[in-house]
């Protein structure tokens, strides 16, 4: 995915968050869902805009699907931001 995309999935302060929690640990969208006040549907699309911008990874583990940050993109991002500084 682009830049853009993933400009437009760090723009939204849950999906930071979600962010924040996967930089711990891997989690189900069970677990992720419990902190926040919002349904599993928005939690599902919150995931759904991650994964599309390739910041956050998934795999099926029997019959959960086990979330992980992709920092792989984030390196890129903050590689960018350093060249636009100049360092």
């Amino acid at each position: 995915m682009g830049l853009q995309e993933t400009m437009k999935a760090l723009s939204d302060e849950t999906r930071r968050e979600i962010i924040q929690m996967l930089k711990k640990t891997e989690m189900t969208a069970g677990d992720i869902s419990k902190h926040f006040k919002i349904s599993n549907a928005a939690i599902s699309k919150h995931l759904s805009i991650l994964k599309n911008a390739d910041l956050i990874r998934d795999r099926k583990d029997g019959k959960f699907i086990i979330y992980e940050l992709n920092t792989s993109v984030l390196e890129e991002v903050l590689l960018w931001i350093s060249d636009l500084k100049g360092e």
